[in-house]
Parts: C-alpha cells; structure tokens; sequence
C-alpha cells in the first residue's frame, strides 16, 4: 500500500502554533496531511502541505488523494484576523463544506476547536459554566456571531451524523509562545487597559497543555461537547501583575466609553466585541473534559504569565 493510500489525518490551521504542536506530537504515529486557509504551513518536506479555501473544488482533492478518515479542525478564523463577512464564509460555510467531505468519505474521527467565547459574557452567568449552558455570545456581539453559527452547525452534524465521532473542544484563554489571540497580544504588550472598577476572574491554558488536551481527545475519539479549562483562575489584574503589564485605567461607565475608546484608537489589544469579557467572568467547567480524557494540566499561573513578563525584559 502506498502512502497516499493509507488512511490520514486532516489538520487544518495548520499554520498556527497550536496545530504545529499537534503535528508534532502525532508525527510518527499517524500519516498525516496539513492545510490552512491562509498560507501553506512549513511543517516539513514529508507531510503534504496545502494552502486552499474549503470551499474550492480542489479541497476535495485532498480527501480523494490521500484517503483522509480523521480530522482535527483546527482553523477557525478569529475576530481580529479577518472582516465578519470573511470569517462567517471561512468558518461557517467552509466548516459545512469540510463535514460534508468528512460525510461523504466516511471520517470517523472529527474534532472541532471552538472557544469559550460562545457564552459571552454577562453580568448573570452562572459562577461554573457547564456545556449544557445557553451560548449567548451571538446576542451580545455581531463580532461573535460566526463562532456561534460555527457551534450550532456542528452540532447538527453531531447528532445528525454520529459516525463522524465529533468532538466539540471549548477552551479558556489560551496562551503562550507563538499564540496569536487578542488576549496573548494584550499581554505581551508593556500596557494594557483596566475598566476602572472591574476586574474579573479569568481562566488561561497553555499552548503546550491545550496541545495535549487536543491529542488526548483525538486519541481517545469520544464525542461530544467539552469545555477545556483548569480549575484554577486569576484576577485580570492579578494576570496584568504576573505578566508585567502597566494597568492602563479605561473609564467604564456608560458602557459607551470604552467602545468607542477602541475605535478611536484602533486597538487591536481591546476589541469592542470583547469588552465585556473584561467586565464580567466566564468561568467554564471543565471537570467532564477531565475526567473523560483523564487530563491534568501541568502549567500553573505563574508559569503561564512569566512568559509574557520575560518578554518584557
């Protein structure tokens, strides 16, 4: 049997840091095909690398060449990376076209990276949010509305499809070397803003813990919805201390202010469709994650935000 006619595994995003930790920890073990929507990953001359929109025909070439049967989406575009309309064409539309293919060449093991931010944040969450609970995030925030849409859609084919064996990942903040989120800018930087009056308790993972949360769930190819967090939070300004940032005090009240502050300024640091996750906690349960994937995470705090308080150095 050649290699293109061994059973594969997908991973797409597979120019982010986070997936090219997952490659690494699967090289050997599984053949492996990477793609990414944006630019073709440098993973290494012996796993085949593509850079290709989902919804091309060519994206179909890839499942019929290299007999793809698990895939690891990790691809979704965040906020700041590209406009609304782009987003929802690459996450909605694009996902729907993937789990299609994962459909017709009959995938069996399908694991979709989604983020915490589907709850949104607001005064009246409870104080553990549990994977059950309403995603209120679409009502808060047009920004927040493909990542929503992405959910929904995925659980349609969860239910619809039980063969795919898909897995639903909703991890806390995550953070470290080469991670390119809103919060992981925030922290890098020498300053960053304070809502006068707020400070609310947050939930961070680790590049290299989060990498092992993704192994041990595709490994283990248990459906379902998990939240991915520790159970252990921070304080914002306690997490702003650790990393070695210089508060930057933002009125809060009215609520208009501190909107119209980051589209003023243009910064990227404080996107307006996060604002409110800097006012109120979103604290995620991930006890179900723990126990049915047996995970631990090694990262404390400490060791997390000393990263971004070394840059600073």
């Amino acid at each position: 049997m050649s290699k293109d006619q061994e059973e594969a595994v997908l991973i797409t995003g597979a120019g982010g840091a986070l997936a090219q930790q997952v490659v690494s920890r699967l090289k050997g073990k599984h053949n492996i095909v990477v793609v990414d929507v944006r630019h073709k990953p440098s993973i290494g001359s012996d796993i085949p690398s593509y850079k290709m929109d989902f919804e091309k025909r060519a994206f179909e070439d890839i499942f019929k060449k290299h007999n793809i049967k698990s895939v690891i989406h990790l691809g979704r575009i965040g906020p700041q990376q590209s406009t609304l309309a782009n987003r929802y064409n690459s996450n909605v539309l694009g996902t729907q076209k993937l789990l299609d293919f994962c459909v017709k060449y009959k995938v069996t093991n399908t694991l979709i990276l989604s983020t915490y931010h589907v709850y949104g944040a607001h005064a009246y969450n409870p104080a553990l949010i549990e994977e059950d609970a309403p995603l209120k995030a679409a009502g808060i925030t047009m920004n927040l509305v493909d990542s929503v849409e992405l959910e929904n859609l995925c659980n349609i084919y969860l239910w619809k499809n039980p063969e795919l064996n898909i897995t639903i990942l909703r991890p806390c903040n995550i953070t470290g070397p080469g991670i390119n989120n809103t919060m992981s800018h925030l922290l890098a930087g020498k300053r960053a803003p304070w809502l006068v009056g707020f400070s609310p308790m947050m939930q961070f993972i680790h590049i290299e813990d989060m990498s092992d949360a993704i192994v041990a769930a595709f490994e283990k190819n248990t459906s379902g919805i998990y939240n991915v967090a520790p159970e252990d939070w921070v304080s914002y300004t306690k997490v702003l201390e650790l990393s070695g940032c210089k508060k930057i005090p933002v009125p809060a009240l009215p609520a208009s202010v501190p909107i119209a502050l980051s589209r003023i300024t243009g910064w990227r640091k404080f996107p307006m469709h996060l604002v409110n996750f800097f006012k109120y906690p979103v604290i995620i349960d991930g006890s179900l994650f723990k126990e049915t994937f047996n995970f631990e995470p090694r990262y404390t705090p400490e060791e997390i935000f000393s990263y971004y308080r070394e840059l600073k150095m």
